[in-house]
Formats: structure tokens, sequence, C-alpha cells
């Protein structure tokens, strides 16, 4: 079982920057994909940004240049570090994990909601 709990959310202003973090605790994230996640119309949620575990990285084209996704396995943590916020970027992020082999998100933190203010 992992447990994960989301940090660093809040409110900010359009251009600013925020770091998210997402510390996992029960399971090693080493051999788990990792991701970001926000609510997306029609009650699902889209892949922000996701990190395999060889570092490979994928990101939204909405967020593509402005947004980074990086692990650090040792301490069991991963992190989305976010540039040149947007009104349109506020949403409730979502960590999630998914383990080997990867079929889904097994696991989700509870969320932490970012604003961002016009």
């Amino acid at each position: 079982q992992m447990h994960l709990v989301e940090s660093g959310g809040g409110l900010v202003q359009t251009g600013d920057s925020l770091t998210l973090s997402c510390a996992a605790s029960g399971r090693s994230i080493s051999s788990a994909v990792m991701a970001w996640l926000r609510p997306a119309p029609g009650n699902a949620r889209e892949s922000v940004a996701a990190i395999t575990t060889g570092g490979k990285t994928n990101y939204a084209d909405s967020v593509k240049g402005r947004f980074t996704i990086s692990r650090d396995n040792a301490k069991n943590t991963v992190y989305l570090q976010m540039n040149s916020l947007k009104p349109e970027d506020t949403a409730v992020y979502y960590c999630a994990a998914g383990v080997f082999p990867f079929r889904k998100y097994d696991y989700w933190g509870q969320g932490i909601q970012v604003t961002v203010s016009s």
C-alpha cells in the first residue's frame, strides 16, 4: 500500500511560480510511474505531467515549457515545478502512482488546491 500526501499549493498571481511536492510512504516510488493530474471536463482527470521509473517525462500541451516534473527516489518524493502560472491552471492537483507493470494509477493523494489570480 502506498500513501501519497501533496503539499505546496496555495494562492499566487499570474506569472508566479509554485512547487508542489508529493511525499510517499508505505511503499517505494522507485518502481512506480508517478504523475500529477487535475480535473478535466466530464468528471475525468487529465494528466498534467508524468514521469516513468527511468525518468522519461510527458506533459500536457497546455503546460509544456512551463511545468517540470521530477522525482527523488531516495526521498520517496515527486515534485511539480510550475512556472509562468496562468488563471487557467487553477485546479485541485492530484498526485498519483502506478505500480509496475503500469496499467493504471493505483494510488492517489487527497489533492491540493492551486489558485492563480489574474
